[in-house]
């Protein structure tokens, strides 16, 4: 659990880019690394198995956190790059402004790399106001048989599912 509570820190400054007018992804199994320099985290490897409503559903929720929580959102493309420059604020947490540089392939691999300076709110312990963060994603192939649109696996075997998550904008009842 405390990994996931961690995970869910550090992918927080990064929402606002992951989940900007992205393209959509290739349907199946994506296993994701992300690392995050200077954090107290170790880096986190997952598989995230997607089907197009699912990956449809997750920029839905990124949608609705630029709505909700940005006051800039300046998403320009220049061939297979998309550079997003944001500024969230997180009520207590503070303000976050973010520059992200999205590259490569929707459908086989790609590469988010943001950084991050967060100004304002309380401290978070081992998280420095200023962040580096590299999400490298590549596609797998199907899901595995146990595997649902939806699932997350953990590097530790843990899985959980975003469907399930109760308080999650946009996930299916």
């Amino acid at each position: 659990m405390r990994l996931l509570v961690a995970l869910a820190a550090a992918s927080a400054v990064a929402v606002p880019a992951l989940a900007a007018e992205m393209p959509a992804r290739k349907p199946g199994l994506w296993e994701l690394t992300m690392v995050m320099e200077g954090g107290p985290m170790p880096a986190q490897t997952f598989q995230h198995c997607i089907d197009a409503a699912t990956d449809k559903q997750m920029n839905t929720m990124g949608a609705s956190t630029r709505n909700d929580q940005c006051s800039k959102q300046d998403i320009k493309q220049s061939g297979s790059t998309i550079t997003i420059d944001s500024v969230c604020n997180f009520g207590g947490a503070g303000t976050t402004t973010s520059h992200s540089v999205v590259t490569g392939d929707f459908n086989a691999g790609y590469t988010v790399k943001t950084t991050s300076k967060r100004e304002g709110g309380p401290s978070i312990p081992g998280m420095p106001a200023e962040t580096k963060m590299t999400i490298e994603a590549k596609w797998s192939g199907a899901c595995k048989a146990d595997q649902k649109p939806g699932d997350m696996i953990m590097g530790n075997g843990m899985k959980m599912n975003i469907n399930d998550m109760p308080r999650m904008p946009g996930a299916k009842k």
